[in-house]
Protein backbone atom coordinates (compact mmCIF):
# COMPACT_ATOMS: atom_id res chain seq x y z
CA UNK A 1 0.00 0.00 0.00
CA UNK A 2 1.88 3.55 -0.85
CA UNK A 3 2.07 5.67 1.85
CA UNK A 4 -0.28 8.48 2.06
CA UNK A 5 1.00 12.15 0.88
CA UNK A 6 4.19 10.93 -1.05
CA UNK A 7 3.16 11.96 -4.10
CA UNK A 8 3.73 15.10 -4.16
CA UNK A 9 7.34 14.60 -2.65
CA UNK A 10 7.36 11.70 -5.28
CA UNK A 11 6.76 13.95 -8.07
CA UNK A 12 8.63 17.28 -7.11
CA UNK A 13 11.99 14.77 -7.15
CA UNK A 14 11.05 13.59 -10.23
CA UNK A 15 10.83 16.99 -11.97
CA UNK A 16 13.71 17.78 -10.14
CA UNK A 17 15.82 14.96 -10.91
CA UNK A 18 14.54 15.90 -14.74
CA UNK A 19 15.69 19.42 -14.82
CA UNK A 20 18.89 17.82 -13.50
CA UNK A 21 19.46 15.14 -15.70
CA UNK A 22 18.95 17.41 -18.76
CA UNK A 23 21.51 20.15 -17.61
CA UNK A 24 23.80 17.57 -17.09
CA UNK A 25 23.40 15.88 -20.65
CA UNK A 26 22.84 19.71 -22.16
CA UNK A 27 20.08 18.01 -24.23
CA UNK A 28 16.53 16.18 -23.89
CA UNK A 29 18.29 12.91 -24.69
CA UNK A 30 17.86 12.04 -21.07
CA UNK A 31 15.46 8.67 -20.07
CA UNK A 32 12.75 8.22 -17.24
CA UNK A 33 14.70 5.64 -16.29
CA UNK A 34 17.96 7.72 -15.73
CA UNK A 35 15.75 10.30 -14.09
CA UNK A 36 13.88 7.92 -11.87
CA UNK A 37 16.94 6.74 -10.84
CA UNK A 38 18.21 10.32 -9.71
CA UNK A 39 14.67 10.77 -8.01
CA UNK A 40 15.32 7.18 -5.81
CA UNK A 41 11.99 6.03 -7.52
CA UNK A 42 11.69 3.23 -10.20
CA UNK A 43 10.81 3.87 -13.41
CA UNK A 44 7.35 2.53 -13.18
CA UNK A 45 6.85 5.19 -10.54
CA UNK A 46 7.66 7.97 -12.87
CA UNK A 47 5.26 6.48 -15.70
CA UNK A 48 2.09 6.21 -13.13
CA UNK A 49 2.49 9.67 -12.14
CA UNK A 50 3.74 11.07 -15.11
CA UNK A 51 2.68 9.08 -17.96
CA UNK A 52 5.57 9.62 -19.97
CA UNK A 53 8.64 11.49 -20.98
CA UNK A 54 7.50 14.55 -22.42
CA UNK A 55 4.72 14.74 -19.43
CA UNK A 56 7.40 14.97 -17.18
CA UNK A 57 9.22 17.49 -19.39
CA UNK A 58 6.33 19.72 -19.49
CA UNK A 59 6.20 19.52 -15.55
CA UNK A 60 10.06 20.18 -15.18
CA UNK A 61 9.00 23.11 -17.91
CA UNK A 62 6.33 24.50 -15.53
CA UNK A 63 8.36 24.01 -12.71
CA UNK A 64 11.07 26.13 -14.05
CA UNK A 65 8.39 28.65 -14.93
CA UNK A 66 7.55 28.86 -11.47
CA UNK A 67 10.68 29.92 -10.00
CA UNK A 68 10.90 32.02 -12.22
CA UNK A 69 7.51 34.08 -12.39
CA UNK A 70 7.72 34.02 -8.65
CA UNK A 71 11.12 36.01 -9.20
CA UNK A 72 9.64 38.19 -11.37
CA UNK A 73 6.76 38.81 -8.63
CA UNK A 74 9.12 39.27 -5.46
CA UNK A 75 11.45 41.87 -7.91
CA UNK A 76 8.39 43.72 -8.97
CA UNK A 77 7.09 44.23 -5.44
CA UNK A 78 10.36 46.07 -4.41
CA UNK A 79 9.90 48.37 -7.77
CA UNK A 80 8.62 51.91 -7.66
CA UNK A 81 8.71 53.39 -11.15
CA UNK A 82 8.97 51.96 -14.68
CA UNK A 83 12.38 51.97 -14.83
CA UNK A 84 12.99 50.37 -11.74
CA UNK A 85 10.39 47.59 -12.64
CA UNK A 86 12.62 46.92 -15.76
CA UNK A 87 15.46 46.35 -13.97
CA UNK A 88 13.62 43.87 -11.63
CA UNK A 89 12.63 42.07 -14.51
CA UNK A 90 16.28 41.95 -15.44
CA UNK A 91 17.39 40.85 -11.79
CA UNK A 92 14.89 37.92 -12.10
CA UNK A 93 15.88 36.59 -15.49
CA UNK A 94 19.67 36.15 -14.37
CA UNK A 95 19.24 35.37 -11.00
CA UNK A 96 20.65 32.74 -9.09
CA UNK A 97 17.34 30.51 -9.42
CA UNK A 98 17.34 31.05 -12.67
CA UNK A 99 20.23 31.57 -14.22
CA UNK A 100 21.88 28.16 -13.06
CA UNK A 101 23.44 26.03 -15.22
CA UNK A 102 21.91 23.02 -15.41
CA UNK A 103 17.95 25.82 -15.45
CA UNK A 104 20.08 27.20 -18.51
CA UNK A 105 20.74 24.06 -20.32
CA UNK A 106 16.83 23.10 -19.24
CA UNK A 107 15.70 26.18 -20.52
CA UNK A 108 17.85 26.12 -24.35
CA UNK A 109 16.49 22.28 -24.42
CA UNK A 110 12.52 23.25 -23.71
CA UNK A 111 13.53 25.67 -26.53
CA UNK A 112 14.61 23.52 -29.15
CA UNK A 113 11.22 20.33 -27.98
CA UNK A 114 9.06 23.07 -28.30
CA UNK A 115 9.42 23.04 -31.76
CA UNK A 116 8.14 19.25 -31.94
CA UNK A 117 5.75 19.47 -28.76
CA UNK A 118 2.56 21.80 -28.84
CA UNK A 119 2.55 21.26 -25.05
CA UNK A 120 6.11 22.97 -24.60
CA UNK A 121 5.27 25.28 -27.64
CA UNK A 122 2.20 26.50 -25.50
CA UNK A 123 3.99 27.31 -22.59
CA UNK A 124 7.10 28.99 -24.34
CA UNK A 125 4.69 31.11 -25.91
CA UNK A 126 3.26 31.99 -22.41
CA UNK A 127 6.46 32.93 -21.46
CA UNK A 128 7.35 34.88 -24.11
CA UNK A 129 4.11 37.01 -24.15
CA UNK A 130 4.50 37.44 -20.80
CA UNK A 131 7.82 39.32 -21.10
CA UNK A 132 7.13 41.05 -23.74
CA UNK A 133 3.94 42.20 -21.89
CA UNK A 134 5.85 43.10 -18.43
CA UNK A 135 8.62 44.98 -20.54
CA UNK A 136 6.27 47.05 -23.16
CA UNK A 137 4.31 48.15 -19.93
CA UNK A 138 7.23 49.23 -18.13
CA UNK A 139 8.87 50.94 -21.42
CA UNK A 140 6.21 52.76 -22.47
CA UNK A 141 6.21 55.56 -20.24
CA UNK A 142 9.86 55.59 -21.08
CA UNK A 143 10.23 55.08 -24.65
CA UNK A 144 6.50 55.51 -26.38
CA UNK A 145 5.57 54.25 -29.44
CA UNK A 146 9.39 52.46 -29.04
CA UNK A 147 8.38 50.26 -26.59
CA UNK A 148 7.65 47.08 -28.65
CA UNK A 149 10.36 47.43 -30.72
CA UNK A 150 13.00 47.79 -27.41
CA UNK A 151 11.23 45.23 -25.48
CA UNK A 152 11.92 42.79 -28.16
CA UNK A 153 15.72 43.63 -28.70
CA UNK A 154 15.69 43.01 -24.58
CA UNK A 155 13.96 39.96 -24.74
CA UNK A 156 16.16 38.79 -27.70
CA UNK A 157 19.29 39.30 -25.66
CA UNK A 158 17.95 38.05 -22.11
CA UNK A 159 17.92 34.38 -24.70
CA UNK A 160 21.29 35.28 -26.41
CA UNK A 161 22.85 35.50 -23.23
CA UNK A 162 21.05 32.10 -21.74
CA UNK A 163 22.65 30.75 -24.84
CA UNK A 164 26.13 31.92 -24.34
CA UNK A 165 25.87 31.02 -20.96
CA UNK A 166 25.24 27.86 -21.99
CA UNK A 167 28.33 27.51 -23.81
CA UNK A 168 30.60 28.57 -21.56
CA UNK A 169 30.70 32.29 -22.69
CA UNK A 170 28.76 34.61 -19.80
CA UNK A 171 30.19 33.66 -16.70
CA UNK A 172 27.50 34.69 -13.99
CA UNK A 173 23.99 36.00 -13.70
CA UNK A 174 25.28 39.51 -12.38
CA UNK A 175 27.37 40.02 -15.44
CA UNK A 176 24.47 39.38 -17.74
CA UNK A 177 21.96 41.41 -15.73
CA UNK A 178 24.91 44.44 -15.80
CA UNK A 179 24.88 44.28 -20.19
CA UNK A 180 21.34 44.15 -20.54
CA UNK A 181 20.44 47.12 -17.81
CA UNK A 182 23.33 48.70 -19.85
CA UNK A 183 21.67 48.33 -22.84
CA UNK A 184 18.43 49.45 -21.21
CA UNK A 185 19.85 52.86 -20.67
CA UNK A 186 21.43 53.18 -24.43
CA UNK A 187 18.16 52.37 -25.89
CA UNK A 188 16.41 54.68 -23.70
CA UNK A 189 18.54 57.47 -24.84
CA UNK A 190 18.59 57.07 -28.35
CA UNK A 191 15.17 58.94 -29.50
Amino acid sequence: MPKLGMEPIRRAALVKAAIAEIGEVGSLDVTVSRIARRAGVSSALAHHYFGGKDDLLLAAMRHILGIYGACVRAELARAGTPRARLDALVRASFGPENFAPATVSAWLSFYVHAQSSAGARRLLTIYQRRLASNLIHDLRPLAGARAPDIATTLAATIDGLYIRHALGGEPDGAAAAARVTGLIDRLLERP
